[in-house]
């Protein structure tokens, strides 16, 4: 068969045309300003079809994570306006993990060559934390993202981690971040552009989240050593 009828190449041609016409088509709908023109009409839908728009939301918000569609921060912000917190909270970080995770798939079963060719002078240092502190680097990645967070979906799927622990510890540390943007977001109509998220209590919840992860692996290390140390007689 030729190498151009294997279908990871077919799927592979699919989900990239996939991403150039969300990204082309309707990129310029995911905007702040496009978001709070459109925030009472969906409120008056929603009121009506809860089940239904929680539903459209959720794939919705799968999609553009999957495919790294630019918006996600503003699709997030008006998750929060429309659904309020907590339903909000319950969509987007499932929505977003999922989405991840599928992203993370396609690296590691469709496009491992061109991710190697294209990110692995960044992949040797993923690998080194990976090595040295497991999950809990992952974790760290998503509190404090030194690379994009489809970066890191992309590289973690050329590193010997498993999906569910993938999966797992991409929930957790994105929920925190994700709880800080959605409170953000139920203010989204007295928000007038991006910046008007860094209030004073916002950027406290974002030192916290840096911290987050040095005290974890202080307690981890610390339960280390309690382990390892002899039983007295």
């Amino acid at each position: 068969m030729s190498k151009f009828l294997n279908p990871k190449v077919i799927i592979g041609i699919v989900l990239v045309t996939t991403i150039i016409i969300l990204a082309t088509q309707f990129g310029q709908y995911l905007t702040l300003e496009n978001a709070k023109v459109q925030q009472a009409a969906l409120r008056d839908y929603i009121d009506q079809n809860f089940i239904t728009a929680a539903t459209i939301y959720f794939f919705a918000y799968v999609g553009i994570t999957a495919f790294s569609v630019p918006g996600a921060a503003v699709v997030t912000l008006l998750g929060a306006a429309l659904f309020g917190f907590w339903t909000s909270l319950v969509l987007v970080s499932f929505a977003s993990t999922i989405g991840a995770t599928l992203a993370f798939l396609s690296s590691r079963f469709l496009f491992r060559d061109w991710v190697q060719g294209k990110f692995g002078d960044k992949l040797s240092v993923i690998n080194q934390g990976v090595e040295k502190d497991g999950a809990l680097y992952l974790i760290s990645l998503r509190l404090i993202p030194v690379f994009p967070f489809f970066l890191i979906n992309l590289l973690m799927g050329l590193t010997p981690i498993s999906i569910g622990r993938f999966y797992l510890f991409s929930q957790l540390g994105m929920l925190p971040g994700t709880a800080v943007y959605l409170n953000a977001g139920t203010q989204l109509a007295q928000i007038d552009s991006l910046s008007g998220i860094v209030s004073p209590s916002v950027l406290v919840s974002f030192a916290l989240l840096g911290l987050f992860p040095v005290i974890m692996k202080w307690v981890m290390n610390l339960l280390e050593r309690k382990r390892n140390i002899p039983a007295s007689k």
